[in-house]
């Protein structure tokens, strides 16, 4: 019998410019605080811990960690590029469901440095060093732009080229978010932005991306206390979100032939753990209402609206177009206002997806309150690679 499980408590803390954030270690311990206050649960209850960070050295979860307590439990660092905060949260999630503990932490945190992403080691073979001749080949044309870019701005490019759709579509998405962004007090950019000004900022690549239309390093933290729901009710836990399906997919033998920047950014392992999610919870991608997805770039979120099947394949400009992807659409994709508007501190992204989805299903969103929800689905990607599907619902 596998246990239920539960969201028992979440944190997360306000993102911050690289710069102007407290250390790691003060980010962390303050978005624990959070979750055990909002779950009432005191630091000795849990039992298990999995931290999340992609940029730092070994053993800084432990010393996140012992801010808050010196209790002697595992406490397992976990690194999956930018899916790193949901690959915590789903080890989390899989302890608790096979009844290995009853109370586990996942923490994820990030504290970045300026600039584009780089790697910190020169001296061995890079991350994907196997694959990069597909991206040196299908963007060849650009070869001196930051790989990040090459990545997504290539996949988007791919759509435009297959599918007709307009750069000014990606704008629309961005502008978006920040409207989502302007409701949520933990955001760290809130000015509302039209899609002519998405447009008319600096052209990074000319006829596919603009600045705005990618996510900025950013500082943070964010937590979640998994339960059981035996434990839940023992404690008193509020148990009313649940975690219904949950899928990490790692890259197949045939994503890549043929060749593909659509694929290379992570749409072949998001239709696999997507199908895997829906078909374990019962459900269809017509079911959800709201969901925090990966938009680390504008094209991104579009390419994930079609592999996560919110819409048909090559339909995502007409979905943005329809406002589908909002308030009075189909689906409200990121109310927090996503990576784009609410940052991106790569660790913490997988938790922080999960505290505004838990926040949805509580009802206790605000302003950014999706009605009548019942379902939520969170998508979280990294290269290299990693993707993990959570779906969420009421219990």
């Amino acid at each position: 019998m596998l246990e239920k499980v539960i969201v028992g408590g979440v944190g997360m803390i306000q993102f911050s410019k690289p710069g102007a954030s407290p250390s790691y270690v003060e980010m962390a311990a303050e978005a624990v605080r959070l979750a055990l206050n909002d779950a009432g649960l005191s630091y000795d209850k849990v039992q298990q811990a999995y931290v999340g960070y992609v940029y730092g050295d070994s053993t800084c979860g432990q010393s996140a960690l012992y801010e808050i307590g010196m209790s002697g439990i595992p406490i397992v660092n976990v690194n999956n590029n930018c899916a790193t905060g949901s690959t915590a949260l789903y080890l989390a999630r899989q302890m608790v469901e096979l009844g290995g503990a009853d109370c586990v932490l996942a923490l994820g945190f990030e504290q970045m440095q300026p600039g584009a992403l780089k790697s910190h080691w020169d001296d061995r073979p890079r991350t994907r060093a196997r694959f990069m001749s597909i991206v040196n080949e299908l963007t060849s044309d650009v070869p001196d732009l930051p790989l990040a870019l090459r990545n997504f701005g290539g996949a988007g490019r791919e759509h435009m080229q297959r599918y007709g759709t307009k750069m000014d579509t990606f704008a629309a998405i961005r502008a978006k978010a920040s409207r989502h962004a302007a409701n949520n007090p933990l955001a760290i950019f809130k000015k509302i932005l039209t899609t002519e000004e998405v447009m008319s900022d600096k052209v990074m690549w000319p006829g596919v991306m603009t600045r705005l239309m990618a996510c900025p390093p950013t500082c943070g933290a964010a937590a979640a206390l998994i339960v059981s729901e035996r434990f839940a009710k023992k404690h008193g836990l509020r148990s009313d979100v649940q975690i219904l399906a949950q899928a990490l997919t790692t890259d197949s033998e045939d994503a890549y032939d043929p060749p593909s920047m659509i694929s290379f950014v992570g749409s072949h392992m998001t239709q696999a753990a997507a199908m895997h999610v829906y078909e374990a919870a019962g459900v269809g991608p017509e079911d959800i209402k709201v969901c925090e997805l990966h938009d680390c770039f504008a094209h991104n979120e579009l390419l994930t609206y079609e592999a996560l099947g919110l819409c048909p394949v090559g339909e995502g400009e007409k979905f943005v177009m329809d406002g589908d992807n909002t308030f009075g659409g189909k689906v409200v994709t990121n109310p927090s206002g996503g990576l784009l508007s609410k940052g991106h501190p790569l660790g913490a992204t997988g938790l922080a997806q999960c505290y505004e989805l838990t926040n949805q299903l509580r009802g206790t969103a605000d302003k950014r309150q999706v009605t009548g929800v019942k379902l939520a689905l969170q998508h979280n990607i990294g290269l290299g690679g990693a993707c993990v599907v959570t779906l969420y619902g009421k219990n």
